[in-house]
């Protein structure tokens, strides 16, 4: 059977044969045609085998200007001795030249005669020029035989049909279905359980639409999944592919843009043509903002925006005239706040379904999934990696969980343990350490203060994010950095911002205090400190002389040319703003100098092990006076967990050993640029750094 197929694929037909066959039989026409044997002479030649009187007869073509003359049979030999010419009766031998025209060839001929070395038979003849004709027609019908090449490949007729100049205007959606081999289900998506819910009653709708019918219900035209980068929304996408049992397309909003005007709205019928012939089906579509962008904000002003008019065929397409029975849009971005309202209307997208960042129970199911491919001992906690990654999002910890084999893996280890999961960590947040940077006592000295006057300060604040980890070894860009456990707020009050500000100041003022001068390390702190007084004074209207007052607007239009504020106005707020670091500077300095006995431990500490740990500064201060809010959760949780399942063994663990993900502290003399800050937008306000 093997042996059959292979000779159909060996003989089979291909049209282009047939191609080829017809020039090599034009060409053999040509080649082959003739009533004798030719050969082209030059014209002196040709006159000087008339004069020896070896011509016997000669024929005219008049429509190109060439004569041919008949040898007789005792020249032929001679003037075809290369080619071993035997004469053959009734095949003639003749010459060919070209001549400067009819009318002066006449003259000659009668020349000829009267000179009496001519007597044969001159023809006058229109003869049919074969290499005219081809020269002529062959460019034609070689661009014919390209084109009719190219059109069958770049219109799906040949290899490579896809992204051909023929096909531009053609869908590149993919279409999958569940009995792909890489099959996504609900299982494998954790956490989201409230998007799983709503994403999971359109798979039914689709399964069982009578259900819903029966009481009136129509099934949605489409969803939107918004939410933060990571977060799952592709993924969600995947698993709906998976659980479908109808057809599912898949495409990327950028998919649509092309260079060439039109074909992105003509890519737009075509998804749907598609669509509605496999309906019911669903169409997913991703990064959708990169072709729903609001209209009219393009800054290319007066050109021809060819984004928007795939916009505007995908609204008709979605919910115009036309019928779209059956066919449900799902999309994916996370710039929600940049789509044309018209896309977002019911009707269109029915629903918007909200991706967030993984809660504290959440990360723990993620890690359960990635973790099902990783070798692990007992030593792993699950537990303990989901306190350790607040803001993480999924595909946050699945880099973790790499990242943990990979260090397992260097160190040849047979299974990867906890500590490697927590160095993952580490590496993660604050990037590789770098032991061999030169860096001189005086500055090891400066490091280790500053950082002590972070740790000293956040101890002793109401809001200050518990300790983890406070170090002096470089990582990444930072000269040090001090690890905290975010709490999981999602309101931030004014105190807490307030505390933030002053535990950021706390470097500097140590230094001050401490060392007698001040250097550049502070700059994050600066940075982020700064951040959080304006949002505090034009977003969330916390400022004494100017409150209740937000600058914010969400859809904003003017891509920062103009401010929705006077002069007088920002001065009014530099002041609020500077008062309030002021403020706060002043309230790090007294907190400093209560304490300033522990924070010459705690920095002579710092600089002899470099590292230290929670359990160091409860030694040298005592315990915290305030309980964390994350903590009083999680203990709540492990006793309703104790009460449902009695026989589990629940090992608790501190969180003095371990770093968190984000470091509060995270300073650089060379660059800030990437550090970040939750109070600084408001849409950041669940983060904290």
């Amino acid at each position: 059977m093997a042996n059959d197929n292979k000779q159909r694929r060996i003989f089979k037909f291909n049209i282009f044969w047939m191609y080829g066959l017809i020039v090599l039989a034009l060409l053999a026409i040509y080649y082959m045609n003739s009533d004798g044997v030719k050969q082209q002479v030059s014209w002196t030649e040709f006159e000087s085998w008339v004069n020896k009187g070896g011509v016997t007869a000669i024929t005219v073509y008049s429509n190109n200007d060439e004569a041919e003359g008949t040898l007789s049979d005792s020249l032929a030999a001679v003037v075809f001795k290369t080619q071993n010419y035997t004469p053959v009766k009734g095949v003639p031998a003749m010459i060919t030249t070209h001549i400067p025209s009819a009318d002066k060839f006449d003259e000659k001929v009668e020349q000829w005669k009267q000179q009496g070395v001519f007597n044969g038979d001159v023809k006058y003849e229109q003869g049919s020029d074969f290499s005219m004709m081809l020269w002529t027609f062959g460019p034609v019908i070689l661009l014919v035989l390209l084109w009719f090449f190219m059109m069958r490949r770049m219109s799906g007729g040949g290899a490579g049909g896809n992204g051909g100049i023929f096909s531009v205007g053609k869908s590149k959606a993919m279409l999958f279905d569940k009995n792909n081999a890489n099959r996504v289900t609900f299982q494998d998506v954790a956490g989201l359980a409230e998007a799983k819910v709503e994403i999971a009653e359109i798979v039914d709708f689709l399964k069982n639409p009578q259900h819903y019918t029966e009481l009136g219900g129509k099934i949605p035209k489409g969803a939107l999944l918004v939410g933060p980068p990571g977060t799952g929304k592709t993924l969600l996408a995947k698993a709906v592919a998976g659980e479908a049992d109808v057809p599912f397309f898949s495409m990327s909003g950028s998919d649509f843009v092309e260079m060439f005007v039109g074909v992105g709205a003509s890519r737009v019928r075509d998804l749907f043509r598609q669509a509605k012939e496999k309906a019911p089906c669903i169409v997913f579509i991703d990064e959708i903002d990169a072709v729903g962008r609001a209209r009219g904000k393009n800054p290319n002003m007066g050109s021809n925006d060819e984004r928007e008019n795939t916009l505007n065929q995908l609204l008709t397409e979605m919910d115009g005239f036309g019928s779209n029975s059956g066919v449900i849009i799902l999309a994916a971005t996370n710039r929600a706040d940049i789509l044309d309202k018209a896309l977002l209307r019911a009707g269109r997208f029915d629903r918007q379904i909200y991706v967030e960042l993984p809660e504290l129970s959440d990360r723990k199911e993620i890690f359960q999934v990635h973790l099902r491919k990783v070798k692990t001992d007992g030593s792993v906690d699950l537990d303990l990696l989901a306190r350790q990654t607040p803001g993480f999002s999924g595909a946050d910890i699945a880099n973790v969980c790499n990242e943990a084999a990979l260090i397992a893996a260097r160190h040849k280890k047979q299974a990867v343990q906890r500590q490697d999961f927590m160095d993952a960590i580490d590496r993660i947040v604050g990037g590789l350490e770098k032991r061999s940077k030169v860096i001189t006592d005086e500055e090891r000295r400066s490091i280790a203060v500053h950082e002590a006057g972070h740790a000293t300060v956040s101890w002793h604040l109401r809001y200050g994010d518990p300790l983890i980890k406070v170090t002096i070894v470089p990582r990444g860009k930072a000269l040090g950095a001090a690890w905290y456990m975010p709490e999981e707020r999602q309101i931030e009050p004014k105190q807490a911002l307030l505390d933030k500000i002053c535990s950021l100041m706390a470097g500097r003022v140590a230094e001050d205090m401490f060392l007698g001068f001040i250097d550049t390390g502070a700059l994050n702190d600066l940075e982020r400190a700064t951040k959080i007084a304006y949002a505090m004074v034009t977003y969330y209207g916390m400022s004494d002389s100017l409150p209740n007052i937000s600058y914010y607007d969400s859809s904003s239009d003017t891509y920062g040319f103009t401010k929705p504020y006077s002069e007088e106005r920002a001065q009014a707020i530099d002041k609020e703003v500077q008062k309030i670091i002021d403020s706060q500077y002043a309230r790090a300095r007294e907190i400093l100098a209560q304490y300033e006995s522990g924070h010459h431990q705690l920095a002579d500490l710092l600089q002899q092990r470099e590292v230290i740990y929670t359990e160091d500064a409860e030694r040298i201060f005592g315990p915290r006076q305030w309980k964390s809010r994350t903590e009083e959760i999680i203990k709540a949780q492990q006793q309703s967990d104790e009460t449902t399942e009695p026989d589990t063994d629940q090992t608790s663990s501190t969180v003095t050993v371990t770093p968190p993900p984000f470091p509060a502290e995270n300073e650089s003399n060379e660059s800030a640029s990437n550090a970040t800050d939750s109070a600084a937008k408001p849409s950041d306000q669940e983060q904290t750094t």
